[in-house]
């Protein structure tokens, strides 16, 4: 049976000071709700209680301070494509956000939601891994900081509470040549089989999605560019998409690919 989205509370906060009192009672928020949709579709909507954010333009800003690029947590897909701070500091999130959904899902899905999302499949998380990002993260009691690969702790699990707000993503600078590559049933609009984004330059970073329970780094494969070992560090599965041992060949040719590529 479908959700009865009658029986649904929206809060509609008109500033962030608004919003962060509002999660004191642990809403669940949204904004492009390119997720939300799909589970009050299929009938698997649990929440009844929602905190609405689209409106609040104070999370939609890319800037740069000083030498770090802060992506506000409603920046869309589309506005990172155009963001000419994006383009220049992180061109692998320009590629990343094309290959989300179309036009309209890139237009409505938000950087905040995907990481809040935490599927490992979620084609901007390998970006902010390899990019070595900071999760900002407000309350009503005050903010803090995340770094990106401290804050999943299991499948769609992380280290944010009920009361806080994903607000912001800060990049510290990345030098070397940016690498993002996406495999899926087909050239666009599908989900990630494998999804890589690697920087190759003084300190090689590499981070897959699809391929364990969260997105991932590889320290050992950064260290020794082996694809054997490589093997040791991811943990595929089968499901509905692919197989383990696909997408263990798929991984190894894109480890491949990015050597080749960078050279």
């Amino acid at each position: 049976m479908r959700t009865a989205l009658s029986k649904i509370e929206l809060l509609e906060p008109r500033t962030l000071r608004e919003a962060l009192v509002m999660m004191k009672d642990h809403p669940r928020p949204i904004a492009g709700c390119t997720d939300i949709f799909v589970e009050a579709n299929f009938g698997t909507l649990k929440e009844r209680r929602f905190i609405n954010l689209w409106g609040l333009k104070a999370l939609r800003a890319i800037r740069v301070r000083g030498d770090v690029l802060s992506i506000g947590a409603l920046a869309t897909y589309t506005q990172m494509i155009r963001s000419r701070d994006v383009r220049r500091r992180l061109p692998m999130m320009v590629a990343a956000a094309r290959e989300v959904g179309g036009v309209q899902i890139q237009n409505r899905g938000t950087l905040g939601g995907n990481i809040a999302n935490g599927s490992p499949a979620g084609d901007s998380l390998p970006v902010l891994a390899a990019a070595e990002a900071t999760v900002v993260l407000a309350s009503a009691i005050g903010e803090r900081r995340v770094a990106f690969n401290e804050y999943y702790t299991g499948y769609r699990a992380s280290v944010r509470r009920p009361d806080e707000l994903i607000v912001a993503v800060e990049v510290p600078p990345v030098p070397g040549r940016q690498w993002f590559r996406k495999v899926g049933t087909r050239a666009a609009q599908a989900i990630s089989k494998v999804v890589m984004a690697a920087v190759r330059g003084p300190r090689t970073r590499i981070a897959l999605g699809s391929v364990a329970p969260t997105v991932i780094r590889l320290p050992r494969t950064e260290a020794s560019g082996d694809p054997s070992v490589l093997q040791q560090e991811i943990s595929p599965i089968d499901d509905i998409r692919s197989t383990a041992a696909y997408r263990r060949r798929v991984a190894a040719n894109l480890l491949a690919q990015f050597w080749r590529e960078t050279e």
